[in-house]
């Protein structure tokens, strides 16, 4: 008897690593359905509104703000919800934004009016600002800094590409029905994913006793959620009012001075909201920098290429949406199969700089293109460069932004990355946009030279990502 017992012991082990395994495969499950929704309800919503416009009698400018009301709430709340994760819990924080999420999506879905529905647009806005940071962060704490971390990151960000895929394929499938079904249907997803999650991710271990974990620090939440509020606003109002626009150069001036004040309220509070040494690591603070110029690029060469395509090409919205499918499609299996290992074996500055030379390339050649079709010998090449470009520096970014983190600070440290890309991505869509605007408003200017230059735009913010990233990144932080 004493023989079988000593036999069965080495076998508990096993198990246990069988069972942590098991349940580290579900977090990363609905980690990244999290993110997968965040990129199909982006993806959706934009096909459907000339569908939106007509249906709800909405003007130009009112239609905009379906898609900037929802980047001014993301943008401008993420660190709240990041800290706010740290703070309360991760587990919990998801629960209640995904529930937030899914009452405004099918609230959205019903509306008949233009205020309501860009308010549930808002809504899911800052919903998202929460989920995101709280589903990144479980993510760096229950995975080891390293190997692990590393690929289950690059998952984490395959999945962005594989939700903004389905968006698209299926935007036009679900507004030929009925545009409602662009909101009813991550509603829906939403409602899934937040069923599992009390399946996968255990609770929340108790607070610590002691205020530097419980202190929410409402002074420095308030102010720098007010100077990313006007920060963001400033950027996806720009095209529309100007940039000289009194208005907007108020909001430009404010933002930064509100930034000012959050540091002085930051070095003085007993627990702040964002302690200021997470900018200490070269590594970290260039990552942010890295994601931001590297989102400008590809979002406002998205916007840029799209309209391109259409006015053109002439091409239709289905159509649109399979021509640039093959890009996604490659950044998802990059991310999922690439990313890491190049992590691991060449380190993150390696990775940064390859994508980011690879983006400028690729956006830029995008400059010779004339009123011919060439999608087969040119646009679909560089939609494949550009692929892997992004699907290696998006996953490297967010594995340089929370390195070195402690566990109690990885929900702040993530929404810092979130929002490095979400600031990006609307700065560089409203300075790309404000070149398509400018060099059309030129009388001797063609449609075709206005989007050449925004292409050479985009190649210009790829190449200040790929200085940073070389002047900026340590050359043998491996992350590993």
């Amino acid at each position: 008897m004493t023989s079988t017992n000593e036999t069965a012991k080495p076998v508990a082990p096993a198990a246990e690593d069988t069972a942590r395994d098991h349940r580290k495969g579900l977090i990363l499950l609905v980690t990244c359905a999290v993110f997968f929704l965040d990129a199909l309800d982006n993806s959706t919503v934009g096909v459907a509104l000339p569908s939106i416009r007509d249906d709800l009698s909405m003007s130009t400018a009112s239609l905009q703000w379906l898609v900037s009301g929802y980047t001014l709430a993301y943008g401008g709340f993420l660190l709240v919800g990041g800290r706010a994760a740290d703070i309360l819990g991760r587990r919990r924080v998801l629960i209640v934004g995904l529930s937030v999420f899914v009452v405004a999506s099918l609230l959205g879905g019903m509306m008949t009016e233009p205020a309501p529905l860009i308010a549930s647009r808002f809504i899911k806005g800052v919903a998202a600002a929460f989920t995101a940071p709280a589903a990144f962060s479980i993510i760096t704490t229950r995975f080891a800094e390293g190997r692990e971390r590393n690929r289950a990151l690059s998952i984490y960000g395959a999945t962005g590409g594989l939700g903004w895929c389905t968006g698209l394929v299926a935007s036009g499938l679900l507004t030929d029905v009925d545009w409602r079904l662009v909101f009813f249907v991550p509603g829906v997803v939403a409602l899934l994913v937040l069923a599992l999650v009390p399946i996968a991710v255990e609770p929340d271990e108790p607070e610590p006793a002691g205020a530097a974990r419980r202190s929410y620090d409402p002074g420095g939440a308030l102010v720098v959620t007010a100077a990313l509020l006007l920060f963001v606003m400033a950027v996806v109002r720009a095209p529309e009012t100007g940039w000289s626009a009194p208005s907007t150069l108020l909001a430009f001036a404010l933002a930064p001075l509100l930034v000012l004040v959050f540091v002085a309220i930051e070095r003085r509070h007993h627990a702040p909201m964002l302690a200021l040494d997470i900018f200490g690591s070269r590594t970290r603070s260039a990552s942010y920098l890295v994601a931001l110029t590297h989102a400008a690029a590809a979002l406002g060469w998205q916007f840029a290429v799209v309209l391109y395509l259409q006015e053109v090409l002439d091409y239709g919205p289905a159509r649109i949406a399979m021509a640039i499918l093959p890009l996604g499609v490659t950044v998802f299996l990059v991310a999922r199969f690439v990313t890491s290992r190049l992590v691991d074996a060449f380190g993150i500055r390696f990775v940064s700089v390859l994508g980011l030379a690879l983006q400028a390339v690729a956006v830029g050649l995008f400059a010779v293109l004339g009123e011919e079709d060439r999608y087969l010998t040119l646009i679909l090449p560089c939609l494949l460069v550009h692929g892997f470009a992004c699907g290696t520096v998006l996953s490297a970014a967010n594995i340089g932004g929370v390195s070195a983190v402690a566990d109690e600070r990885q929900g702040v440290a993530a929404g810092l990355s979130s929002a490095a890309y979400a600031v990006g991505a609307g700065l560089g869509t409203a300075v790309l946009a404000g070149v398509i605007a400018a060099t059309t408003g030129d009388a001797d200017a063609t449609p075709l030279a206005a989007f050449r230059n925004a292409f050479l735009g985009a190649a210009a913010l790829a190449t200040v990502g790929l200085l940073i990233a070389l002047l900026g990144l340590p050359r043998r932080d491996r992350a590993s």
